[in-house]
């Protein structure tokens, strides 16, 4: 049977509609050979969301977004999801909007739930949210420290106000006298530390002697210590301790009478006979010293002694 042209024109226009239609489809991100899950999310705002944005689950692209349109009756933006993975879908999952960097675009990330063993058929409506992208997050904390610089940037004009203020004519001629004087200063400083250096090298050997003799002075000290610390402290206490006490007690027993000291120190009878045999030998000398032929008598011719004749003023009758 042959084909007739007629036919084999009617196989090529049918087939380059076709390829046309696939094409056409394939453009606008419809792979019309491969089988897809429609899912639909709505939103208050899809964050510049477009279409043929990837959908992932977990990182991995298991979708794009199909198209997005106005809801007449509630002004919300309903996306169709298509979804090629035949990976479970709960119709609790959540659908959320989020920014995978700073260059690419906001994509859909389907955040399945385990828990919830009903799986979602092609053409349910999966609930959405809106994640903060790090553009976001980054204006958000750019904001608080934004609002600190503008702040610290007026204290510092109030400042630099209050500066130029209190710096007028008069106190800035005070200043630069100031740093004069102490330009002066710092320079009598200068010299006065040259003169320093030099006594010190002129001294620099009566210096070293000193420092020697302060070490064999150490050195001794150190020597002292050690025999200090070598010598046995508590039994010379002891000792210091027994002495004291036989001390406290010789005193207690002057205070109370006992012993020659303490008779000597309370007898008064001893006392009176103290002062009698006192009071007779200064008698005797005295006697001794008037009448010494009295006492001591040489005669050569043998001539008598005289009678013994008492005082006038004795105290031992009296």
């Amino acid at each position: 049977m042959k084909i007739t042209k007629e036919i084999k024109t009617a196989i090529l226009v049918l087939a380059a509609i076709l390829l046309f239609i696939w094409g056409y489809s394939f453009l606008k991100g419809r792979d019309l050979l491969t089988s897809y899950r429609t899912f639909y999310v709505q939103y208050d705002n899809v964050e510049g969301l477009v279409s043929s944005a990837p959908v992932t689950i977990n990182g991995f692209i298991v979708g794009k977004v199909n198209s997005i349109e106005i809801l007449d009756k509630t002004g919300k933006l309903q996306v169709e999801l298509q979804v090629k993975s035949d990976f479970p879908i709960s119709k609790t999952s959540i659908a959320s909007i989020y920014e995978p960097g700073l260059i690419g675009g906001k994509q859909i990330m389907i955040t399945p739930n385990l828990d919830d063993k009903t799986i979602a058929e092609s053409g349910a409506t999966l609930g959405g949210s809106i994640k903060p992208g790090l553009t976001s997050l980054v204006a958000e904390r750019l904001t608080p420290l934004q609002e600190k610089v503008e702040k610290m940037v007026v204290s510092a004009d109030v400042l630099l106000k209050n500066v130029n203020s209190i710096l007028d004519s008069k106190t800035k001629e005070n200043l630069k006298s100031s740093i004069a004087n102490l330009d002066e200063t710092l320079a009598e400083f200068s010299v006065a530390s040259k003169s320093v250096n030099e006594i010190l090298a002129e001294n620099k050997g009566k210096i070293n002697g000193m420092m020697s003799n302060f070490d064999k002075a150490s050195e001794n000290f150190s020597k002292i210590s050690d025999s200090i610390s070598k010598v046995n402290i508590n039994k010379t206490v002891k000792k210091l301790e027994q002495t004291l006490a036989n001390v406290d007690k010789i005193m207690n027993d002057v205070q109370s009478g006992n012993g020659t000291m303490g008779k000597l120190m309370k007898d008064e009878s001893l006392y009176n006979n103290f002062t009698k045999t006192s009071k007779e030998l200064e008698l005797l000398l005295q006697d001794l010293r008037l009448n010494p032929t009295r006492y001591v008598n040489v005669s050569l011719f043998g001539k008598k002694n005289k009678p013994y004749v008492a005082p006038v003023n004795d105290s031992i009758k009296k």
